[in-house]
């Protein structure tokens, strides 16, 4: 670019001068002598000037525009600060700039399209979601209004189909509203010291008779002390392994099992639950935590599932600056693992 700008400057210098040599000539009537002095001179005086102007004009302007583009990605704190008083090409930056702007647009356009396919999809499966337990309820209420009721063993049956289509519904809300307001950090962490060995054993507890049902062995298993103290929030915890149980008795066959174990790692307590259920294709691993996301729909809808659950612990490990961890073959079971900061003196 400096030796354009001093090809330029020649050339405007020739021009220049030779007009004023024209000039001069006709005017004044001069001699060869006087006027080969009056041409080296002019030439000089005009490339200087020229050259002067084009330094201080031009690059004073290429540099404010490069001062624009700085300011305005410092601002967006995207790309790497150039120093535009560096001697080489002053519109190399600027086309640099430019071409990682494009490039970082291209890529926000991108994202844009992406939230707004997952915006509708989100939209579609709400509707879907209320509708169904909504619609059913309401068609057991109008089957009894139209006179179904007059049989006590009818109405209590429609009743309490009713009243589950009801409970899910209600499942759904306030798991949507879990769900928000974990996402934008609305939610209260509370985050202490806890023994989540005896956490888990309560939370496993708690699912006594479906495993019963199921006749689902169970077994909890630590390679720490009696008490394996972690840092969190022992509530949040709570839903998660409430969760994590639950999906492994629903997607575990009848005379099956779930192993939940506990072991140290460096300075963290790494908890498993595994199960011996249907399993998880590979190809829907990397979508399991997405909303409303079901490996087999029908399996979860009839066990009152809302679809949100996994993606309710996702953003509660998130919470806690961990990530839940899934393995997982066709047929062969499921694992899913996350890490906790142990107590210092548990290290």
């Amino acid at each position: 670019m400096s030796g354009k700008i001093h090809l330029v400057s020649v050339l405007f210098a020739i021009i220049s001068t030779s007009v004023l040599l024209c000039s001069f000539y006709f005017l004044h009537n001069l001699n060869f002598d006087h006027l080969s002095g009056l041409i080296f001179s002019s030439l000089i005086i005009n490339y200087l000037l020229i050259l002067s102007f084009f330094k201080f004009y031009v690059n004073r302007n290429i540099k404010n525009t490069l001062k624009i583009i700085e300011d305005f990605q410092n601002t967006m704190g995207r790309l790497p600060i150039i120093n535009i008083n560096s001697p080489y090409n002053p519109l190399s930056p600027i086309n640099k700039r430019l071409s990682e702007y494009n490039s970082i647009v291209q890529k926000e356009i991108e994202g844009l399209r992406r939230q707004e396919k997952f915006r509708k999809e989100f939209i579609a499966n709400v509707s879907h979601e209320l509708k169904t337990p909504l619609f059913a309820a309401q068609g057991f209420v109008h089957t009894l209004l139209d006179g179904a009721a007059e049989d006590i063993l009818v109405r209590n049956k429609f009743l309490k189909k009713a009243a589950r289509s009801l409970d899910g519904l209600d499942n759904l809300v306030r798991d949507l509203l879990i769900l928000s307001s974990i996402e934008t950090r609305n939610v209260q962490m509370d985050f202490e010291y806890f023994d989540i060995l005896r956490l888990t054993k309560d939370v496993a507890g708690q699912f006594e008779n479906k495993l019963q049902k199921k006749n689902i062995r169970i077994k909890i298993s630590s390679s720490l002390k009696r008490q394996v103290v972690v840092f969190g929030d022992w509530q949040r915890i709570r839903q998660v392994l409430n969760n994590l149980i639950s999906n492994a008795i629903t997607y575990s066959n009848e005379g099956g099992f779930i192993e939940i174990t506990i072991k140290k790692q460096e300075k963290t307590a790494l908890l498993s639950v595994r199960d011996s259920g249907i399993g998880i294709p590979e190809r829907d691993l990397e979508r399991i935590f997405e909303r409303f996301y079901r490996v087999d729909k029908s399996r979860s809808r009839d066990s009152g599932g809302t679809g949100l659950g996994l993606a309710i612990v996702k953003h509660i490990m998130e919470c806690h600056n961990q990530k839940i961890n899934v393995k997982s073959n066709l047929n062969s079971g499921t694992i899913f693992s996350f890490h906790l900061p142990l107590k210092e003196e548990d290290f």
